[in-house]
Parts: structure tokens; C-alpha cells; sequence
């Protein structure tokens, strides 16, 4: 939900993580003014020391600010953060060891906010997407992100391929997931610079994002389980690259 360079951030974990990464990002907040519990007092004195305007009001406007949704009676109005960082930008900031996380067709905005969560959580660089089938920060990214949306950056490239290659040419292994693969992911040794590949659940990666793999791993799951939903694949992937680096 933007408008000319701003946007409504929504949840009391979003809006936190906001204030404290992003102060002068954030115009104003609007607050319950039925909520005087203690992580409301906790946002408000963050606030205040911020010196960021707070604006009590009643549910009913909190209701129509952002229709249908959860907002726990804490919403605010930030700027829109143009200045992106560059897939360039993010590789020359961490020349010996990074990983990166790239998303093939997951158009899904509370994947996105899963993967962008888990991605921050395990210091990954950036989370990569297509220009096209790939979903940009909404609104319901940002909440389901918990914050992370305003501190990882999420570059967007117009040819996927091509981008994977470049970075394989600077010294990055390209890892995808694919159920198929006999590689498991327990076994495998993630080298210092990792590229993490996923595709949307059931399609998977394009066949030309797959070719550009260095290797194909599999995520060990039982059976009666076809396939594990996005988010829940970064995550387990993450955490074993993070694992296996260390």
C-alpha cells in the first residue's frame, strides 16, 4: 500500500524492526489508542527517543488505513527506500564470503516475506529475483517479513541466467534445490561463496536456471511429504549452508 515514494508498514515487529534499522525512513505511527500494553509502551518510548510523531486513534481508522488485515493495532507511514543496492554493490562488499539467495517464479508475497525473514536471520547478502514471475515489497511482505524487508536487500535482474553466470565468474558456486537430485543437502560442503537457487513449489526452477546450477542438492523429507512449501526450503537450506561454512 504506497503512494508517491511512501508506504504503510504494518505489526508491531515490522514497524519495530523499522524505527530501530531505519528511523529518518519513517514519517509517522499510528497506535491503538485502546493498546497500553507493554510492547506498545516499549514501540512508544523507541518512538519518542527517535523523536518520530506518534498518532493515537481508534481502530476504526487503523481499520480503513489497511483494510482486511492484521495490523495489531500499529501502523506506519515510511519512505519508500529507492536506493537499492545493486547486484554489484552487494558483491563487492563482501569479496571473500557471502551467500546469496536466488528466487525462480515464486510471485507469492508471503513466500517472499518468509524468505527474506529466514534470509536475514542467517546473514545471507541479498535475496535475487527476475524481473519477471517474481513479486516486488508489498504490504503483506513487510508484515510477513517482520521487519527483515527493510534491512536485506531484494534486487530485481532482467536476465536470471546471465546474472548467475556473472557471478559464477567472480568466484560464487550456484547450488539449486531440486527433490529429484541425489545429492543431499546434509552431505553437501557449501563453499565460501554460495549462490542458493529455488524455484516455486510444484514448478520448480526454469530448465535454463537449473542449467546454470553447479550442482543440484535435495532436501531429505519423508514420503508422504511430495514437496516442502518455499519459505520453509530457504530456511532449512540456509541454516545448512550457514552449518556447513562454519
Amino acid at each position: 500500500m504506497s503512494d508517491k515514494g511512501n508506504s504503510l508498514v504494518f505489526g508491531f515487529h515490522a514497524v519495530f524492526a523499522r524505527v530501530r534499522h531505519s528511523p529518518n525512513a519513517v514519517n509517522e505511527v499510528f497506535l491503538d489508542k485502546k493498546r497500553r500494553d507493554a510492547r506498545i509502551r516499549k514501540l512508544e518510548e523507541r518512538l519518542n527517543e527517535s523523536n518520530v510523531q506518534v498518532i493515537r486513534c481508534d481502530a476504526e481508522r487503523l481499520n480503513k488505513m489497511v483494510p482486511g488485515v492484521s495490523h495489531q493495532g500499529v501502523i506506519a507511514s515510511i519512505i519508500l527506500d529507492e536506493n537499492v543496492s545493486s547486484l554489484e554493490d552487494v558483491i563487492v562488499a563482501a569479496p571473500q564470503a557471502q551467500l546469496l539467495v536466488v528466487l525462480d517464479g515464486v510471485t507469492d508475497p508471503r513466500n517472499l516475506g518468509a524468505v527474506m525473514r529466514s534470509a536475514c536471520a542467517f546473514g545471507a547478502a541479498a535475496v535475487i529475483v527476475p524481473k519477471d514471475r517474481s513479486v516486488g515489497i508489498t504490504d503483506v511482505v513487510e508484515k510477513v517479513a517482520s521487519g527483515a524487508a527493510g534491512i536485506i536487500p531484494l534486487i530485481t535482474v532482467t536476465n536470471l541466467a546471465r546474472s548467475l553466470r556473472n557471478l559464477k565468474d567472480v568466484g560464487f558456486w550456484v547450488v539449486g534445490t531440486d527433490g529429484e537430485s541425489k545429492e543431499s543437502i546434509r552431505e553437501f560442503k557449501f563453499p565460501d561463496r554460495t549462490v542458493l537457487v529455488f524455484g516455486a513449489e510444484g514448478d520448480g526452477a526454469r530448465r535454463l536456471t537449473k542449467d546454470t546450477c553447479d550442482h543440484l542438492v535435495s532436501i531429505p523429507i519423508e514420503d508422504v511429504i511430495q514437496s516442502l512449501n518455499v519459505g520453509v526450503s530457504v530456511g532449512i537450506s540456509l541454516y545448512e549452508a550457514t552449518r556447513s561454512r562454519r
